[in-house]
């Protein structure tokens, strides 16, 4: 198809850093917007903010597809997304594609009643339903920081397994969804290749790293507890009965979404391990140069 013009949100994030990147590589003119406006070299960096209807129209203008990523922590995100989403409609958007989550079906809670009413809203479409993030353990995370900190993961999932997923693999199914000539219209469900548990995270990260990190397992009124220190308590509420679904065996499952979607296989949970691991050794060893030559 000839090149998009497409507004994308969260554009700081871990899929909509990667996102923006993929689409200006291929040619398409970028929109980049955040709350700070920041944007990566050669693509226009634009303020967005989902409370903030005044940055809206200004997001809107000129482009014709938007990637969507719902406000972070948000319970009831429908409220703010869905008029901007019918103001995109209005100013001839003619795609959207939303990042969702595997755990979360049209008319489920939070983002899922975006999902709901998207098709209605736009004639091309797509949902995606990404499983967990890798990243989670590897990035800023509060997975990764106690892996860090306390070197061990906190979930109420048991030995329930999940097919996590790299945000890379993420971010190439949404270039695809945005930019190829058919629209997908439909949700889409990725995964990694391969479900594993909690416990057998941690086992591949203390074998790659040398770093001993175990899975504690929590009760679902522990996890609930846990996690309402850190945020408010309906967000937390979800995201223990997330793990609880986990436990239940709600997302052990793999697609084939990856491969279909870009033509290339998903990436292994130890292959992302040991591609971090190899970045983050060569990052310190830069820094230790740098400063052991700065006069």
């Amino acid at each position: 198809m000839t090149a998009a013009s497409v507004l994308v949100v969260g554009a700081t994030g871990t899929t909509g850093s990667r996102v923006v990147r993929g689409l200006a590589t291929r040619g398409h003119r970028v929109k980049a917007a955040s709350r700070r406006g920041a944007s990566p070299d050669d693509v226009q960096g634009i303020r967005f903010d989902w409370y903030d209807p005044t940055t809206h129209e200004q997001a809107l203008n000129g482009v014709n597809h938007v990637y969507l990523v719902p406000p972070l922590g948000s319970a009831d995100p429908a409220d703010v997304m869905l008029p901007f989403l019918e103001q995109a409609r209005a100013v001839g958007v003619r795609r959207a594609v939303l990042l969702s989550s595997s755990a979360i079906p049209a008319g489920g809670p939070a983002v899922g009643q975006v999902h709901r009413v998207l098709p209605a809203l736009f004639d091309e479409w797509a949902v995606l339903r990404p499983s967990w993030f890798m990243q989670n353990f590897t990035g800023d995370h509060p997975h990764a920081r106690s892996i860090r900190e306390e070197g061990e993961i906190l979930t109420a999932t048991g030995e329930g397994r999940v097919a996590f997923v790299d945000a890379d693999d993420i971010a190439a199914v949404a270039v695809r969804a945005l930019t190829d000539a058919q629209a997908p219209d439909t949700d889409l469900v990725i995964t990694g290749p391969q479900a594993l548990s909690h416990s057998e995270v941690a086992a591949i990260l203390s074998e790659v790293t040398g770093r001993g990190v175990a899975h504690r397992q929590l009760t679902y009124e522990q996890m609930r507890d846990h996690l309402t220190g850190v945020m408010p308590l309906e967000f937390a509420v979800m995201l223990a009965d997330m793990d609880r679904a986990i436990a239940d065996g709600a997302e052990d499952r793999t697609t084939d979404t990856v491969l279909r979607m870009t033509g290339r296989r998903p990436r292994a949970f130890r292959v992302h391990v040991e591609h971090t691991t190899r970045r983050e050794g060569a990052e310190r060893e830069a820094g230790a140069g740098g400063t052991a030559s700065a006069p």
